[in-house]
């Protein structure tokens, strides 16, 4: 066959591009193949907003690790399936940890503290209630073995209140329409629930975790929130854990530093409006990688107070007894 030295050329530049193109393609996926796939276990909380933050800008990829996303509607459930095996890395309330911890399960450590949420939760009342004493005979919802339930019994108990207000069980999702119906007449939740109840009309916020009495002393609210890692699996990954560490605080530092921007990605998750959704994201103290080694220091203030919550968690019949907390926490990737 017969080519002409311009049709030539261009036939040898389609190959060289093609070549390149499938070189690079080839590239893409030996450094897929390199990646480090970590299953995590998160939900709309806004603890889970730096996974899903830096997760969905890339910059985990870009590190290396392929986060698999799985959704769990309650901390109890995710902390199942890190005790199955399912779950790598997660976010969850410490009271469903210390009731493992209370089992002496030594599946995993606490490796880090994302924030503290005292705003964002909270107990609200109908107009007309001014003052906890006013809940006297009246209908409490909250859900059961959760961060706000520790916080209703810790204001009633405070009150001299905890046998003359009906506390009952209603599931996070399901608290606005109760309030809405009439079935009780105060609840105390989280966001995005708490969003929600507060938008509504006759509504207002009594107290928040602010008023806990562990805040004051030790900045520990009634639930905080700690990144877990499965030691099993953390055990032969600790690079990976360290590098996830650096990409993860990376975006509590966006967090903290430019919440619109991080709202942006995150309304996908929850389902908020932009305002609702800043206002939430400003509404936590978003902690740095340098403040970790100080938070989990043994002793310390802050590993203190959740020894002090693990008991109160015995007195109000929560888990059968303390577990030794700081036995929990490794810092050695930070």
């Amino acid at each position: 066959m017969n080519l002409s030295r311009r049709k030539f050329l261009h036939s040898s530049a389609a190959m060289s591009a093609l070549a390149a193109a499938g070189a690079s393609s080839f590239a893409g996926m030996a450094r897929a193949a390199d990646a480090t796939t970590i299953q995590y276990g998160g939900s709309a909380w806004l603890g889970h907003y730096p996974a899903y933050l830096a997760m969905k800008s890339g910059a985990l990829a870009a590190a290396g690790i392929d986060q698999q996303w799985q959704s769990f509607g309650t901390s109890s459930a995710r902390m199942s399936a890190v005790l199955s095996g399912g779950i790598d890395i997660a976010c969850t309330g410490i009271v469903s940890a210390l009731a493992l911890m209370a089992r002496g399960s030594k599946h995993f450590s606490i490796v880090a503290v994302p924030e503290s949420f005292g705003k964002v939760e909270g107990l609200f009342v109908r107009d007309g209630v001014n003052s906890l004493q006013d809940l006297k005979g009246k209908k409490l919802g909250v859900t059961f073995a959760s961060s706000a339930h520790l916080l209703a019994l810790d204001l009633l108990g405070s009150a001299g209140l905890s046998n003359d207000v009906t506390v009952l069980n209603v599931p996070a999702p399901e608290l606005p329409g109760a309030i809405q119906s009439g079935q009780i007449d105060a609840a105390a939740a989280w966001t995005p629930q708490f969003n929600r109840i507060r938008a509504m009309t006759g509504m207002k916020l009594l107290a928040d975790d602010t008023q806990f009495s562990l805040y004051k002393k030790y900045n520990v609210t009634p639930g905080p929130d700690v990144l877990i890692v499965r030691n099993a699996w953390a055990e032969k990954n600790g690079d990976a854990v360290r590098k996830y560490l650096k990409v993860y605080f990376d975006a509590c530092q966006t967090l903290r530093d430019k919440p619109d921007e991080a709202a942006r990605s995150l309304i996908a998750l929850t389902g908020m409006s932009a305002l609702d959704q800043i206002e939430t994201i400003k509404g936590a103290d978003w902690y740095s990688l340098a403040q970790q080694t100080q938070l989990l220091k043994s002793p310390g203030s802050y590993v203190d107070g959740l020894q002090r919550l693990a008991e109160m968690l015995v007195t109000y019949k929560q888990i059968d007894k303390a577990p030794a907390v700081r036995q929990w926490i490794n810092t050695s990737y930070l």
